[in-house]
């Protein structure tokens, strides 16, 4: 299995707590491609009110420089953003303060670690009857998740869809995020994995194989290529993402 797809990197240099450099990002980008990725979305922070902030227009002016920089190397770059959740979603998207995925109807959303928004749902749905499609990040890290994974239906049930981190179900985030991960594999609720990749030589490079083989014990190989390529790929350009759970 090659080809994948990776959704979810901190690799737009200088404008979050991912990639520093321009080098760095190169780095990456390089290790990416030894681990089989030809294809990487960069979602870099966006959070109301902090110093992660950057709009479109100088996300855009810092990717191409990076494409420019990486022409040569087979991979392909797209821009998006890892928003932390509030209610002006759509209102950014309009300003052309975020960036859904490659322009698509899909967009990366965090939610805060230790508590759930009381507003999530409503969200979520606002959101689905105005067109966009959330997905949720990294489920598993959330302690709200770990303490009661099953509550994540009801985002899907909203219209939302979930993205894990390769790096869950190898301990990477601790115990408690790989205990969750599990569940919710299992309860067949992710549709995408992605890196979260934030600086080079990360552990996740070094636990790649063990984490698809751990995935893929759970779900099955065919499962695993949706999570990996299939799906990300249909974000990417649009298209639908089937859930069924």
């Amino acid at each position: 299995m090659d080809n994948y797809i990776d959704i979810h990197s901190h690799i737009l240099y200088g404008i979050d707590d991912g990639s520093k450099t321009l080098e760095e990002s190169i780095e990456i980008i390089k290790q990416h491609i030894e681990m089989g990725f030809t294809d990487i979305v960069v979602t870099p922070h966006y959070i109301e009110n902090s110093k992660y902030k950057t709009n479109n227009e100088e996300k855009e002016r810092i990717l191409k420089e990076l494409k420019n920089k990486t022409k040569d190397l087979n991979i392909n770059l797209y821009l998006g953003n890892e928003v932390f959740i509030n209610e002006n979603l759509e209102q950014l998207l309009k300003e052309k303060e975020i960036s859904s995925i490659n322009n698509s109807k899909y967009l990366l959303i965090e939610l805060p670690m230790a508590e759930m928004p009381k507003n999530v749902n409503n969200i979520i749905y606002e959101l689905k009857i105005k067109g966009i499609i959330p997905i949720i990040a990294h489920p598993e890290r959330y302690s709200f998740v770990q303490k009661d994974p099953s509550i994540v239906k009801s985002w899907i049930e909203d219209g939302a869809i979930l993205q894990s981190n390769y790096g869950s179900i190898v301990g990477v985030y601790g115990n408690n995020a790989k205990k969750a991960i599990k569940k919710l594999l299992k309860a067949n609720v992710i549709s995408i994995l992605a890196t979260d990749i934030h600086f080079p030589n990360n552990k996740i490079y070094q636990n790649m194989d063990k984490s698809k083989k751990r995935i893929a014990k759970i779900i099955g190989e065919e499962k695993l290529k949706d999570l990996m390529i299939n799906n990300p790929k249909k974000i990417i350009e649009n298209k639908e993402v089937s859930i069924n759970y």
